[in-house]
């Protein structure tokens, strides 16, 4: 086991657990290739030949980052590609890409009990990776109520908040198939629990819903929520469409080190929109192509279609009443 001041010294060692009945914090080390691999930072407790080391949480109560390079959260709605923007961020010797860190989700989990582990947490995953480099964090959109208080643990950083429109949202929900509409009602769920409003549904009414309109409140409640976490943080904060970027990725990507404060060359922007990373899906690794065509057969259908044109429908009236504009308007491009 490493000794605690190099520990805290190596970014290599990443927060990824916390055991709030223990009050311990775990810390995988994590080769720098990993980073670059679909699979999320998160899943590497799942994965065999790591060292890891326990902390207590009373040990990192002053910790602090000490270094000033610029960090970038990147905040989403899920379905959006905010994967793949931060694999692309993923670039040694500009800037590292954390995809969806263990420590976040756990704390997350922990509810009230894990509050004590944020700051510490937010100040170790903000560390760069070499000098120099920009640091871009993706949490987990199940742990968006930690938002605000993970821009607060960190004054100077800086946030993206990616969606894209709802049809794009509900066709991701229905070609995941069953469990793809579960996760759609457990997101409701989780959504009314820290960012509800009155909907004027009762308890019978929420039942007979279906599960693409329980997946489009969780959605609508989602851009309600960065909707004020925009407002309360203003020129920190930018809003970005995911379909814009699968659209144009060089100049979202030049757009985003612009926003995080990083100079980079029109050359290596050029590279990392042309590259491997874009060819493939950011979560498999599977041909992108090949998933595309797959996807669209899996999720077009005439049924489908009514439905999830009438479901945007409803959520477009539940939004004027509310006097939002859905998705955000984006502010970024």
């Amino acid at each position: 086991m490493p000794n605690f001041a190099s520990l805290l010294a190596d970014p290599h060692w990443l927060p990824h657990g916390f055991d709030p009945a223990r009050k311990m914090v775990t810390f995988i080390k994590v080769p720098r290739q990993r980073l670059g691999q679909p699979a999320f930072v998160g899943e590497i407790g799942r994965e065999s030949g790591y060292e890891k080391a326990e902390v207590p949480l009373a040990a990192l109560s002053g910790v602090k980052r000490g270094d000033d390079a610029p960090v970038t959260f990147i905040f989403h709605t899920a379905f959006c590609r905010s994967t793949l923007l931060v694999r692309a961020l993923e670039r040694p010797g500009i800037s590292v890409g954390l995809s969806e860190p263990g420590i976040i989700t756990s704390i997350a989990s922990a509810g009230m009990a894990g509050q004590a582990a944020l700051l510490p947490a937010a100040h170790l995953l903000a560390r760069p990776w070499t000098a120099g480099e920009a640091v871009f964090i993706k949490p987990t959109n199940h742990a968006n109520m930690l938002a605000p208080a993970l821009m607060r643990a960190l004054p100077q950083a800086r946030a993206v908040l990616m969606t894209n429109p709802l049809s794009s949202f509900l066709d991701a929900v229905v070609r995941k198939g069953m469990l793809g509409r579960r996760w759609g009602r457990n997101l409701y769920i989780e959504l009314m629990g820290y960012a509800g409003m009155d909907l004027g549904l009762d308890p019978r009414e929420q039942f007979l819903m279906t599960d693409l309109q329980a997946a489009a409140l969780a959605w609508f409640l989602n851009q309600k929520f960065l909707a004020a976490l925009a407002a309360n943080f203003g020129d920190r904060v930018r809003v970005l469409d995911g379909d814009a970027f699968g659209r144009g990725p060089a100049e979202t990507l030049a757009a985003v080190y612009a926003f995080a404060g990083t100079s980079v060359s029109t050359e290596d922007i050029a590279a990392m929109a042309g590259g491997p990373v874009f060819a493939g899906d950011a979560k498999t690794g599977e041909d992108f192509a090949a998933k595309s065509l797959r996807d669209a057969a899996a999720t077009r259908s005439a049924v489908t279609q009514d439905e999830i044109g009438k479901v945007s429908e409803w959520i477009t009236l539940i939004a004027q009443q509310a006097g939002l504009a859905v998705p955000l308007p984006p502010t970024l491009l």
